[in-house]
């Protein structure tokens, strides 16, 4: 069976044992997000800044995307957690992909996002936006010509794909695949079970990007949760009937038959 991607050892480790994955709130914290429009790769990187100093103290991802998506964001925050902000202004995307021992040539440009996301975040401290974004902010900074498009993300779009997250009723007794990226998408899974019991709970993480009230219910729930994978292809005839995953973990794909793939809103 053909891979989508060959990742290097360092890459999976970083995406089967991701470091400080979540968020941080208080002060002398901001946030950087950036994302692809095509296909679909989106990265919070927040940083905890010491003022008097200028050093990153802490910093934290939360990432919709790809092994490499996960891995890249992973390692921006050892690369860059001790070192000053105009230190870490000089971190490349090359400087990442180097620290992992080379990405696929194709995940390099489009998932490789990582640096723009901490620039950002630095952007942001020190224009004083120390907020969290809101739906919608991403920055964009993938060009299309470099993208990797998973197919039939746009192809199906309205026709099975659904961007964001609507009333749940409209997926009646229908088989679902929701794509987790944060406490809304879970939500929206847990609020789908009222309705249907084939409701499929993707991750590119290990462990869901939420608190442990929410994992609790996700486990009590009749939610499929698969972790560590991502969707590479989005298949059918005039709708979407399947889509095809990557497990990561295994290093394997294989194939779903669903109704209705739900991905985050950028």
């Amino acid at each position: 069976m053909s891979k989508s991607t060959n990742y290097t050892k360092k890459v999976l480790e970083h995406f089967k044992n991701p470091r400080n994955v979540g968020t941080l709130e208080g002060k002398n914290v901001a946030v950087g997000r950036v994302g692809n429009p095509v296909c679909g790769d989106l990265m919070d990187i927040y940083i905890k800044v010491n003022e008097k100093t200028g050093v990153i103290d802490d910093i934290k991802f939360k990432t919709f995307g790809c092994g490499s998506a996960v891995a890249t964001s992973s390692m921006i925050t050892e690369i860059a957690k001790g070192k000053t902000l105009d230190e870490a202004m000089k971190i490349t995307r090359q400087d990442v992909a180097n620290e992992l021992e080379g990405l696929p040539p194709i995940k390099m440009h489009c998932s490789n996002l990582a640096a723009d996301a901490l620039h950002e975040a630095i952007k942001n401290f020190r224009e004083n936006k120390k907020v969290d974004l809101g739906p919608g902010e991403a920055r964009f900074v993938c060009p299309a010509g470099e993208a990797k498009n998973v197919p039939g993300l746009e192809k199906f779009s309205g026709k099975g794909v659904y961007h964001g997250y609507d009333h749940p009723d409209q997926f009646k007794d229908k088989r679902i695949l929701v794509i987790e990226y944060d406490h809304k998408s879970v939500e929206f899974a847990l609020e789908l079970t009222k309705v249907t019991g084939r409701v499929i709970l993707a991750s590119p993480l290990k462990q869901l990007a939420v608190n442990d009230e929410l994992k609790a219910k996700v486990k009590r729930s009749d939610i499929k949760l698969l972790s560590q994978v991502e969707v590479v292809e989005i298949s059918g005839e005039s709708v979407v009937e399947k889509v095809r995953i990557h497990d990561l973990d295994e290093d394997e794909e294989y194939d779903l038959f669903v109704d209705a793939v739900v991905v985050p809103q950028s």
